[in-house]
């Protein structure tokens, strides 16, 4: 699968430890910035990755920054996306089968290494179910229009 990553400063060494790890489960990552510890602002690589699923280039997103928070405002900003801000295995698949999300944002502040990799492994696994939640995220489109 292609999936897009994107942190600031405060998330870079969380991103790039994520998206080694994807790389080693055999997906195609795209690195969107940023590249190192520099100070940057979040909206921009938040808004990188949310156009970037928004417009097919890659299947998912995924974003970091200090606390997942900003991030995620930003990427869910861009018509199309569902980003969630998620802690652990369970919100990421939740996020997922319920929510339809599709960009999971991280704060490394605030989420381990392990936890983060359980996080996007649970996120990758997991589908849309669809049923009773199909109008619900519907209802979240109909609010872009």
């Amino acid at each position: 699968m292609k999936l897009a990553f994107g942190s600031d400063h405060a998330g870079y060494e969380l991103k790039t430890t994520l998206a080694e790890h994807a790389r080693s489960l055999g997906h195609d990552v795209v690195d969107l910035g940023t590249t190192n510890t520099d100070r940057v602002d979040y909206p921009d690589f938040g808004a990188a990755v949310g156009r970037a699923v928004a417009d097919g280039s890659v299947a998912l997103g995924v974003c970091v920054c200090g606390s997942g928070i900003g991030i995620a405002m930003a990427a869910g900003k861009i018509d199309g996306i569902r980003a969630a801000t998620v802690h652990d295995a369970t919100s990421a698949h939740l996020a997922r089968e319920h929510n339809d999300a599709n960009v999971i944002c991280i704060g490394e502040r605030l989420v381990g290494p392990a936890v983060a990799i359980d996080a996007l492994e649970a996120f990758l696994a997991a589908s849309f179910e669809g049923g009773r939640h199909s109008g619900r995220v519907e209802k979240i489109n109909a609010l872009e229009r």
